[in-house]
């Protein structure tokens, strides 16, 4: 339930009370890409907190920016939609 009221508080879904009540999409699917689920859910994952100290730290640091980067390009790119209409992919259910 946590992660439907984190996904709510962001705009990405809205709930509905009564009978024929539950949770439905506050957008349409092909604009709500992973990244937005995961900025929602997560945003811990998309954020480097490796330190810049020490010998290497400005190199490693450097690195992980550009996996963080390109990891957030990547989430940017699949959208709600994209996974929906997978052929051959399993059925997500709720």
């Amino acid at each position: 339930m946590q992660i439907l009221n984190d996904l709510r508080r962001a705009g990405l879904v809205e709930s509905r009370r009564g009978q024929s009540g539950g949770y439905l999409l506050a957008r349409m699917p092909g604009v709500i890409t992973l990244r937005h689920v995961v900025d929602a859910v997560d945003p811990s994952l998309l954020q480097c907190s490796v330190a810049r100290d020490g010998e290497s730290g400005q190199s490693v640091r450097f690195a992980w920016d550009q996996i963080s980067s390109a990891l957030q390009q990547a989430l940017d790119a699949i959208t709600l939609e994209t996974l929906a209409h997978n052929p051959g992919g399993p059925m997500f259910h709720i």
